[in-house]
């Protein structure tokens, strides 16, 4: 699994984690690695796979993305308190729940992990944010990240 899936696989995590309360998180993530997910390259994303990433993960890859899921998870408390230093005007409740789990993970990634340069955990956030997110939420992201980094 390339760190680009590896990624978007812990975004989905952290946007997930947003409706649910602490207590339900574990049963909810084993819910979303059964979960029946779109083909990985579909140029129609309204075909859906009904094998589950389950399936399509070894258990390696899983246990990665749920081992960053759970690291971001175990940092959200110090990751949020940076997000809101340089979000001047935006409160973390004010915010797309899209933009803050990416912000969340790139923050992550940009103070923890050692493999990620900051450089590249700004422009995986933006092409995130592109792909997920409102029009125009890449630039926010972006700026959030250029005023951190």
């Amino acid at each position: 699994m390339s760190r680009k899936s590896e990624r978007e696989l812990t975004f989905k995590l952290l946007y997930m984690s947003n409706f649910y309360e602490e207590k339900d998180l574990t049963e909810e993530l084993l819910l979303y690695f059964d979960a029946p997910y779109p083909y990985p390259e579909s140029e129609d994303d309204n075909i859906i796979d009904f094998s589950s990433l389950k399936d399509a993960l070894n258990d390696v890859e899983r246990q990665k993305v749920v081992a960053k899921y759970v690291e971001v998870l175990e940092k959200i408390a110090e990751i949020d308190e940076k997000i809101s230093e340089v979000s001047k005007g935006w409160t973390i409740d004010r915010m797309g729940k899209v933009e803050l789990a990416i912000l969340r993970l790139a923050i992550f990634e940009i103070l923890y992990d050692d493999e990620v340069p900051t450089g590249v955990a700004i422009n995986e956030a933006v092409e995130l944010a592109k792909k997920f997110g409102p029009d125009e939420s890449y630039a926010f992201v972006n700026g959030v990240l250029a005023k951190f980094a």
